[in-house]
């Protein structure tokens, strides 16, 4: 498989008005661990943070961060109120790192599928409604035509999601950009709008009702995203647009699985992905026990895109299911 980047070089690392030389950095004793613990840094913020990524401790993180600074001869990073963040010398360090690393990932990915013979891997990462609808038909079309892929799917929030992309544990993801990442980071196609529901089962009060509204839901039982998450804050808002009061008995689990065993099991109400609810009540199991609760306002989560990260190019399987989920999405918009 052919890899497709820009090629890497250290030789123009403005990071001191020194001249380093084509292996200056490397000679004066900059190795790996110090180039993921400046990636690390970056992308958290803190140095605790950064440690526990590189599963060492906070002194001995403090201490490579000296090392470095030291090999470059230069300050690499501020203190502020709530971690740390990159001078302009450690920033550009960073973004060199950052594709180093990606450079010798690709090339263990590319070594291993040569020795397998496999026809590529792809590691991608999405949220629940488009994972639904965008992706599980995107792999059909896939390993019908191509059938040595080997895709790799997380299904988590955008806030992970986000993070996994930068930290090239992705190829790309679906969802959004979260407000603390810096969006010049991403290149963003917006492909869909998450329209959301609310389930409980099939033998709950409020379906003797033709349609609910959001003054009959506050005083049951619910079942939630963890706080700040996507959905969650669009079901608050809508509460308080309206003046209803939030509920008051909740249930926080990113669970999908927990979620639905909760709502069989109880008159808890949760809000889901309608691709993930007509999908569940589908279903000949206990999961067919699930409901959509008629109501009288509209659920329209902020859309989601299809996102790589900026001047990261990406491998051709990667590139090939990227094209078919967009493809995916324009058939399902017409």
């Amino acid at each position: 498989m052919t890899i497709v980047s820009e090629p890497i070089s250290m030789d123009h690392v403005d990071i001191h008005s020194d001249n380093f030389g084509d292996d200056g950095l490397l000679r004066a004793g900059l190795k790996l661990n110090h180039l993921r613990m400046i990636v690390a840094i970056e992308d958290s913020g803190q140095i605790s943070a950064a440690a526990e990524v590189l599963n060492i401790s906070q002194p001995a993180a403090s201490r490579m961060l000296s090392e470095m600074e030291s090999i470059t001869k230069t300050q690499l990073y501020e203190r502020v109120a709530r971690g740390v963040v990159l001078t302009t010398f450690g920033a550009a360090l960073a973004r060199r790192a950052r594709k180093i690393l990606l450079e010798l990932r690709e090339a263990s990915r590319e070594i291993g599928e040569l020795k397998s013979g496999k026809g590529g891997s792809v590691f991608i990462g999405a949220v629940t409604a488009p994972a639904m609808s965008l992706v599980v038909p995107a792999i059909n079309r896939v390993r019908k035509a191509y059938p040595g892929i080997e895709i790799n799917i997380q299904v988590e929030t955008s806030n992970v999601l986000a993070r996994e992309l930068l930290a090239a544990r992705h190829d790309f993801i679906i969802g959004r950009i979260p407000d603390d990442l810096n969006p010049r980071l991403f290149e963003v196609t917006e492909i869909g709008i998450e329209r959301a529901c609310l389930i409980v089962h099939s033998r709950h009060p409020l379906l003797k009702q033709k349609v609910s509204s959001l003054v009959d839901l506050k005083d049951y039982d619910w079942v939630f995203q963890p706080p700040g998450t996507l959905l969650r804050r669009t079901i608050e808002d809508i509460f308080l647009s309206r003046g209803v009061a939030l509920p008051e008995n909740i249930v926080n689990t990113s669970s999908l699985l927990l979620t639905c065993a909760i709502v069989c099991e109880t008159d808890a109400i949760a809000p889901i992905a309608i691709d993930v609810a007509q999908f569940l009540a589908s279903q000949s199991s206990n999961a067919s026990d699930v409901r959509m609760l008629p109501i009288d306002f509209d659920i329209n989560v902020k859309p989601y895109s299809l996102i790589t990260a900026r001047e990261r190019a990406l491998p051709p399987s990667a590139r090939l299911l990227y094209d078919i989920i967009l493809e995916e999405s324009l058939k399902q918009a017409g």
